[in-house]
């Protein structure tokens, strides 16, 4: 399997799939790169080389005690991308990967990167404080760590449905789906997803944001619960200087799978590729 070892010698898995201009997408929490598969195909087929990876501490990543913080994780974006010497990238984040985004390019510039978008992103500032007044308020983010604590399985089985805005009357997605977020998050460690929720909780991208002068799309469901488009699209929108914001009246959080064939028509029409999906002739 590849993959590629950052300065502190941990193994991050990536996968990089078709041909052409370069798109690195990265998952959110408690997820693996696993969880972009539909937009991963659908891009590739559609004329496009894309770089999927599980960052450190999930999926088939290595998973050291330190190191879940953003100029870290950062510093695992730009490993894959020196490594792979990828050129004219688009870097797509999703929830907490949107972090990866914004740091990434504060801390490396975009030489190597030619726009961004900000998917249902925790970007630029969550937590509640004097001067961030719109943020969430701490006592949200305490209760999530105790639920972790206390039975992260029985967690993880209720942010499902909260995450894709299933409930009793609105199946959204299906059971399959909810099983695999599931799995995906049991890949990570007490301690990985503890550390990884408090960086995206409380890390401070608003100067991070002021900085970016490359395209950026911002996509962000109206009816986010986890991440409320209040409190971080409309206003990371704001924040960079050359954004466009999309809203997707009605979606929840994991827009990404519920509305899949909207968000990624809307990708391959920001980043560019084949009019056409690449079809194989033996499967026509």
């Amino acid at each position: 399997m590849p993959y590629i070892t950052t300065k502190d010698n941990v193994e991050i898995f990536f996968r990089d799939l078709g041909t052409g201009k370069p798109v690195v997408l990265i998952h959110g929490w408690p997820l693996t790169g696993d969880s972009w598969d539909k937009t991963a195909n659908f891009l590739a087929e559609n004329g496009l080389r894309v770089i999927t990876y599980d960052r450190r501490g999930f999926g088939r990543s290595g998973q050291p005690w330190q190191g879940y913080d953003y100029n870290t994780f950062a510093g695992d974006l730009n490993a894959l991308i020196e490594t792979l010497d990828l050129r004219g990238t688009t870097l797509v984040g999703f929830s907490m990967g949107g972090g990866e985004v914004a740091r990434y390019l504060s801390r490396y510039g975009s030489s190597r990167v030619s726009g961004a978008v900000l998917v249902s992103a925790v970007t630029p500032y969550l937590y509640k404080t004097d001067d961030n007044p719109d943020g969430v308020d701490p006592k949200v983010f305490e209760d999530i760590e105790q639920q972790i604590r206390k039975d992260r399985f029985e967690f993880f089985k209720a942010l499902a449905g909260k995450f894709y805005g299933r409930s009793t009357l609105s199946h959204t997605v299906s059971a399959g789906v909810l099983e695999d977020f599931e799995a995906m998050a049991r890949t990570g460690t007490t301690r990985s997803i503890l550390a990884a929720a408090h960086a995206w909780s409380s890390t401070d991208f608003r100067e991070d944001l002021k900085g970016i002068t490359i395209p950026v799309r911002v996509i962000h469901g109206t009816s986010d619960s986890t991440v409320p488009i209040d409190a971080a699209g409309r206003r990371a929108a704001k924040l960079l200087p050359n954004a466009t914001l999309t809203e997707y009246d009605g979606e929840p959080h994991g827009l990404t799978v519920t509305a899949a064939d909207r968000l990624n028509a809307e990708l391959l029409q920001f980043i560019g590729g084949s009019p056409e999906p690449i079809t194989n002739p033996h499967l026509a």
